[in-house]
């Protein structure tokens, strides 16, 4: 049975055996920015999330679930969404007279365009379109862009995308087009001067890019923002696990042990560490605007599982502490990693909720906007992780990860809570902030279901988008300098401080 102090009773004393965490100073990065976590979807993807019956004959309507969801994680501040992945290439706004290229098989049109726009409107959000890049045409980019920026409007478009992860354009057959996008001689030479080239076709558009998943091309990053100076915002991808090509005992393949590993988290974020120092010199910042579990493959179990949340909030604090400025998770239909599904039924939308989505949660309330990242000291262990900030209004928030299979004691000692005088003496007394606690659980690392956050969560089903149930949240005192809890396994708690 879970022990929390009840509401106006200390806390147990420290005990040994208890894992002591010192929340101590912020750390040497900058605060969590405006839309930090955000969406990245396969363009297809647009109408069958945002709604697709769009007609003459009556007002279209956004589907209400799927903007409370994604509000959910924007924790009050404008969403940023990535549109783009692989149909970035594989898409196209056809040009009249022309043919379709030969990797195309998706086409833009005035409806796409329509319901886009309508859901930017609906979520105040701002756009990181991609653009084609692999048909090699300037006709094609600029096609595209103009269609888009003129249809969507020009102040929600943050940024256009020229292609996805062009580092893959020699290796990987083009669609249907049954040849390479680019020469097996394609590099980063090649690759900066056609950058170069398809963005004079789009003038006046701030740009994204490079859009590349490869830390060999990361290096690459400094050198690219020299030379495109339009790049408003460097785009990188990371997916820590592979289906496909790997053999079973490299850490990249997709295995719930993996998933928690060093390599998965810790290490995964410090591959893009230099591509983050190399623009922000260059005072350019950097999106992982697309990023999940598993590239390549289908494995429910790590992908669709409870385990799923726990690796979320742990990447996204990872890439924060690095000093990345923002996370778009992927996202689409039928992906092992979907964070929804949306179904309708007479007019009515619901939407199933996946697991990651909790732990994307959890992440929005832990980190908001402005907030600042501290140091806790120790970091972690290889089953136990602690992350905490303190928001603009000094609030101070922790959050402890047991991804092990045995339950956890943790001792937070966060600075304000030290012991007065009468806890010297003996007496009873509790110097220091009330805290609130509230856990992410679920009944098992392979859960699909039966998760809740706070005790609240959306079910089978939700046609609201907003969790439901009732809220578990207790308050917990500071004894002897420190707030002491359980922290069950596969499971993660945050505590929440006001300021003192």
């Amino acid at each position: 049975m879970l022990w929390l102090a009840s509401p106006g009773v200390a806390a147990r004393p420290h005990r040994p055996g208890a894992t002591v965490l010192s929340v101590g100073a912020p750390a040497a990065v900058q605060p969590i920015a405006p839309g930090f976590l955000g969406l990245s979807l396969e363009y297809w993807a647009v109408p069958l999330y945002a709604g697709s019956d769009y007609a003459a004959s009556y007002a279209p309507a956004i589907n209400p679930v799927f903007v409370q969801l994604v509000r959910n994680l924007a924790g009050g501040q404008a969403p940023v969404l990535r549109i783009g992945g692989d149909t970035t290439d594989s898409t196209w706004w056809p040009v009249p007279g022309a043919t379709t290229p030969p990797g195309v098989s998706y086409a833009l049109s005035p409806t796409w365009v329509q319901i886009t726009r309508d859901l930017a409107s609906e979520l105040r959000a701002k756009l990181i379109l991609g653009i084609n890049f692999e048909a090699d045409s300037a006709t094609v980019a600029s096609t595209e862009a103009k269609a888009l920026v003129d249809g969507i409007g020009r102040g929600r478009v943050e940024a256009l995308e020229l292609g996805n992860e062009p580092e893959l354009y020699k290796s990987f057959i083009w669609g249907g087009s049954g040849a390479t996008g680019r020469p097996r001689s394609y590099d980063f030479g090649a690759f900066d001067r056609d950058f170069a080239a398809i963005a004079r076709s789009v003038p006046g558009i701030p740009l994204a890019g490079p859009a590349v998943g490869a830390p060999h091309w990361f290096g690459h990053v400094g050198q690219f923002l020299s030379d495109q100076r339009r790049v408003v915002v460097a785009t990188l991808h990371r997916y820590p696990l592979q289906y496909c090509w790997i053999p079973t005992r490299s850490p990249a393949f997709p295995t719930i042990g993996h998933l928690f590993s060093a390599w998965s988290t810790r290490n995964l974020a410090g591959t893009v560490a230099g591509a983050v120092k190399a623009a922000h010199a260059r005072h350019v910042p950097v999106r992982i605007d697309e990023i999940n579990t598993v590239s390549c493959g289908d494995v429910p179990a790590v992908s669709s599982s409870f385990a799923s949340a726990l690796w979320g909030v742990d990447i996204l604090f990872q890439m924060a502490s690095v000093g990345v400025d923002g996370v778009n998770m992927h996202t689409f239909p039928g992906a092992a990693y979907q964070l929804f599904t949306f179904s309708r039924s007479g007019g009515q939308w619901q939407a199933s909720v996946a697991p990651e989505y909790y732990g994307l949660e959890l992440f929005s309330q832990a980190a908001p906007s402005g907030s600042r990242l501290l140091t806790v000291t120790p970091a972690g262990s290889r089953r136990l992780k602690a992350w905490a900030t303190r928001s603009r209004d000094r609030t101070t928030r922790v959050v402890v990860l047991n991804e092990g299979a045995g339950t956890r004691t943790v001792a937070v000692h966060v600075p304000g809570t030290s012991p007065g005088a009468g806890a010297r003496a003996g007496r009873s007394r509790a110097p220091g902030a009330t805290g609130t606690l509230v856990r992410l659980q679920a009944p098992g690392l392979l859960a699909t279901d039966g998760i809740t956050l706070g005790g609240e969560g959306f079910g089978a089903a939700t046609e609201t988008g907003r969790p439901a149930g009732r809220a578990d949240r207790a308050e917990i005192r500071p004894h002897a300098g420190a707030y002491r809890f359980t922290v069950p396994a596969y499971s993660a708690a945050l505590l929440t401080l006001p300021s003192g």
